[in-house]
């Protein structure tokens, strides 16, 4: 049985994407009021180009919202295509599917599992992978599916054909979770769903091994963590969150990493959470955020 989230029950989320225009607005909004929706939330930005693109998430309440969809999506084909728009409905009722990735080190995926215990992630978690086995127990009490697949060497296509198998159609979005190994173009090609990575340093800054050792030597006064989505060109995709913390001359290597730990979990929730409730839209190599 598909799980529910109740406290989003009869809660729909209508995004659309599309050249700026009049009117795009009104007809949103008439759509939705047609369909005996009451908005609760509604976001827009149109972007600073040369020929702009209009961007709106609008959260609405209808009652028996689930059973209503298709005569929902069909008034919008008709009524958004005609201004130009391409747009999802969603049932905020319905969780996203999130698989994780990831290493020996913990901070970042059990964060991950405790706020979606909590009910703060509006996920379900089918299955956390790793290529190390050392986390297994902490994973499955929270009841949760644990994989280890090996990945060592310089050839990882064994290792992606495991990971491959596992995650195809379990999963409507993934999360390295400080998973440090780099994942191919063919990959990142055949498995066709978004993956949000965070990397231990502010970017463009101190990217590779060891930032916080780069970042010692430069006697850095600020340390951040960057949450960004996945593309073939490494660290290099549209950025979803961002945070830092003041450090000093006093702190060593390792001060800076536990510290540094602290906004890396905190930095990737905010960001999964964001992917999660459908508030991210691309826009290029830009990442806009509701």
């Amino acid at each position: 049985m598909t799980p529910r989230i109740e406290r989003f029950a009869d809660q729909g989320c209508l995004v659309v994407k599309g050249p700026d225009r009049p009117g795009i607005v009104s007809a949103v909004a008439g759509a939705i009021a047609r369909n005996g929706g009451n908005i609760l939330q509604s976001d827009q930005f149109t972007s600073i180009d040369d020929e702009p693109i209009f961007y709106q998430r609008t959260v609405f309440h209808k009652e028996n919202f689930t059973a209503s969809i298709p005569d929902i999506e069909a008034d919008l084909q008709d009524t958004l295509l005609s201004v130009g728009l391409d747009w999802r409905l969603i049932d905020r009722s319905t969780p996203k599917r999130m698989i994780v990735l990831a290493p020996k080190s913990d901070h970042c995926l059990l964060d991950l599992l405790w706020r979606q215990q909590r009910g703060e992630l509006p996920v379900e978690i089918p299955m956390v992978i790793s290529n190390h086995p050392d986390l297994r127990e902490e994973v499955e009490y929270f009841g949760i599916p644990f994989h280890h697949v090996p990945s060592q060497g310089a050839d990882k296509s064994e290792a992606e054909a495991r990971i491959m198998e596992l995650v195809r159609g379990k999963a409507d979005f993934m999360v390295l979770a400080r998973y440090m190994q780099i994942l191919s173009e063919n990959f990142l090609r055949r498995i066709d769903v978004p993956i949000i990575n965070i990397h231990h340093s502010f970017l463009p800054a101190f990217v590779g091994a060891g930032p916080y050792r780069m970042a010692w030597e430069r006697g850095v006064k600020l340390i951040g963590a960057t949450a960004h989505y996945v593309t073939p060109e490494l660290d290099a995709g549209p950025i979803i969150e961002q945070d830092v913390t003041r450090v000093d001359h006093t702190f060593s290597p390792a001060d800076l990493q536990k510290h540094g730990a602290y906004v890396e979990r905190a930095t990737l929730s905010r960001a999964v959470q964001a992917h999660a409730e459908d508030r991210v839209f691309w826009h290029g190599n830009h990442a806009i955020v509701f």
